[in-house]
């Protein structure tokens, strides 16, 4: 669990999941970005980690493998419905969520934190109207969880 409480909003965000986009989040042309393992590593011993993806380069599974996640293969076309749900079937108000596409604009809404990644496969714009921060790396967003203080500094009132 990661707990940080936004000064002057009257919000403590208490964190026990975490669920990542795979491509243009976590992976770019389907391979994982440099980094990522470790800050995984870390926050596996804080947080339950689940990757949602449509897997459209069908790189998905070696990424969860190689981080020792689960991952969930959501719909190619209701995918945002099927990262809603599964949102809401962990608590959303317990979950932080991590992606950069139109399919997870939804998820990222109903998030308790979500982050989303300006990158190099882009992002979609209902996505970034929808999260709560936006950033241009994955690592930028796990650092953002690893070091809750800098949620307080982008958060507060």
């Amino acid at each position: 669990m990661i707990q940080v409480t936004l000064p002057g909003r009257d919000i403590t965000l208490t964190l026990h999941n975490l669920l990542l986009d795979l491509n243009g989040t976590i992976t770019v042309d389907g391979t994982l970005v440099d980094g990522v393992k470790e800050r995984i590593e870390f926050l596996k011993g804080k947080l339950a980690i689940y990757i949602l993806t449509a897997d459209t380069l069908g790189a998905g599974k070696s990424a969860a493998e190689e981080l020792g996640l689960e991952m969930f293969k959501v719909s190619g076309e209701h995918g945002s419905l099927d990262k809603r749900d599964f949102l809401h079937t962990l608590g959303a108000e317990k979950t932080a969520a991590i992606g950069n596409g139109y399919n997870d604009a939804q998820m990222l809404q109903d998030a308790a934190l979500s982050i989303v990644i300006i990158g190099t496969e882009g992002c979609n714009i209902e996505a970034l109207q929808k999260s709560d921060i936006a950033v241009s790396s994955i690592n930028d967003a796990l650092d953002l969880i690893i070091k809750p203080l800098r949620l307080v500094a982008t958060l507060r009132a």
